[in-house]
């Protein structure tokens, strides 16, 4: 790494100043995501979280002698899908290696993986930063090096007890796709969106669940830094980072760390360090001043997997629509981008606004999911799968106000009824008479009780037509919200002279 000269131009915006002049940061991403699956890479054992310790192991997990790994197809087939979400090439024969070194949560002494020839080779993320101050978003273009599948280590618990530390083997042999990135990203916002951008993907292909909270998720962060224009600095390697918050905090104090010690005439030593984030700060792991020796070698116990191109064009045609093809769409049919981005980043919103949509003016429905709905259960700490009101519901609600049934303030507060009692709108508003006042007889009675109640207010709309909306307001007021606003607004400037 440390030979290679990126040739991207060098943006000045994403340029960190020091005290010696300005620092480029260079981030490479190791994204470590837990395979959809019922059973382990190898073995037949749940998979399951949660599990009391030790619960979901088999002799193949715990490496008892004689014990042979057989290849889970479903593990594979979700590797290849994810493949074809990252618009990367897929290798029809690939090889698990055996990669050696002692951990006591390694029951076997090694782990499988793959190495020269990995399950998916080179393809592409593209992502979104921003919005800026001005509501623009970035596009940014960042390579994947490979994917990778390979089983997952155990738990080591050191706080269990004063003197021993216990080891919890339920992750032992869970399926990981290792998902490298090349080092194309240039600031933390960028990570943080790749980040996000790859979770979206695999949940949209429901390869992984992505909940780094679970450990399902996490990242391993190459952080180094550079002149403009000069070859890559020596990195540092930020450990099993499981929050995007995190990893952001992480790599700003990384870069921070190594910028200054540049600076003062010093060296980075190549090292792992870890994310402590409490203190907000990373600190050292271990050295890799000399780089590990695995001692690599194709798996005995396994042959090379090998597929043709008619068992990946089968998982092809079965894939999902993706966040781009769907935000590309969502575009094309009047949205924002930042509407768009907001839509699509999760599946089931997405899924949601799409049958809100349906047959109804997409922006007036892009505004509702995201302002009420998402505000509505972001107050409530729900997520959408939570939601009290159903895409009908909310459907039913837009076609009150299109109808002239009912006015966007009294839809506001329908909105808060069904959301907190449920129910079908349309009675509501019957029961509860809640119908917009359409009849101009009553509303122009209104508007003229407003106008002679008010004849200082009259003579200055004369002088500043613009007080018209004051008139405008009392009578939506004195009617409880319930008159048409644009008859009222029209009944207004007529009575008033104002054009």
């Amino acid at each position: 790494m440390n030979a290679l000269v990126d040739t991207r131009t060098t943006d000045a915006k994403r340029l960190i100043p020091g005290a010696t002049g300005d620092w480029e940061l260079i981030i490479g991403l190791e994204v470590h995501a837990q395979v959809t699956s019922q059973s382990k890479l190898f073995s037949g054992s749940s998979t399951q979280f949660g599990a009391e310790p030790n619960a979901n192991v088999s002799l193949v997990d715990a490496a008892m002698p004689g014990m042979l790994p057989v290849i889970n197809q479903e593990c594979v087939a979700q590797a290849v899908r994810t493949g074809l979400g990252l618009k990367a090439k897929i290798n029809k024969k690939s090889v698990f290696d055996r990669k050696n070194y002692f951990y006591p949560d390694l029951p076997q002494g090694y782990q499988i993986s793959q190495f020269q020839q990995p399950i998916v080779g080179e393809g592409t993320v593209h992502i979104s930063v921003g919005p800026d101050k001005k509501g623009n978003f970035e596009e940014v273009e960042v390579g994947i090096e490979r994917l990778h599948l390979e089983q997952d280590a155990g738990k080591s618990m050191h706080d269990q007890h004063p003197t021993m530390s216990y080891v919890d083997l339920n992750r032992s042999g869970v399926a990981l796709m290792e998902i490298v990135s090349k080092p194309d990203m240039r600031s933390s916002d960028e990570a943080k969106a790749y980040v996000t951008k790859l979770r979206q993907i695999v949940r949209y292909l429901g390869t992984c669940d992505g909940n780094m909270d679970e450990g399902s998720m996490r990242a391993d962060v190459n952080v180094s830094v550079r002149r403009p224009g000069e070859g890559f600095g020596t990195r540092c390697e930020i450990k099993n980072v499981n929050s995007i918050r995190f990893m952001g905090q992480a790599i700003e104090y990384e870069a921070r760390r190594q910028i200054a010690i540049l600076e003062d005439g010093g060296s980075i030593d190549q090292e792992t360090r870890l994310f402590d984030p409490v203190k907000g700060e990373t600190r050292s792991m271990r050295s890799k001043e000399e780089a590990h020796d695995y001692r690599y070698f194709p798996d005995p116990d396994l042959l090379p997997l090998e597929f043709d191109d008619a068992y990946i064009e089968a998982l092809k045609a079965d894939l999902p629509e993706l966040p781009d093809e769907k935000r590309l769409r969502f575009l094309e049919s009047g949205l924002s981008a930042y509407d768009a981005n907001v839509l699509i980043s999760e599946k089931a919103i997405a899924d949601y606004f799409e049958k809100v949509a349906e047959g109804r003016e997409a922006k007036q429905a892009a505004n509702w999911v995201i302002n009420d709905l998402l505000g509505a259960l972001n107050k409530a700490g729900q997520g959408i799968e939570e939601t009290p009101v159903t895409p009908q519901q909310l459907g039913t609600i837009l076609d009150l106000i299109k109808e002239g049934t009912i006015s966007g303030k009294i839809a506001k507060e329908l909105f808060e009824i069904v959301f907190n009692e449920g129910g079908d709108p349309a009675k509501i508003v019957e029961e509860r008479g809640m119908k917009q006042v359409t009849d101009t007889g009553a509303i122009e009675a209104a508007v003229d009780e407003i106008i002679a109640a008010n004849p200082e207010k009259v003579e200055q709309v004369k002088e500043k037509p613009a007080l018209a909306g004051w008139f405008v307001g009392q009578v939506m007021k004195s009617t409880g919200g319930k008159a048409n606003p644009q008859a009222v607004q029209q009944l207004v400037k007529s009575k008033l002279g104002v054009e």
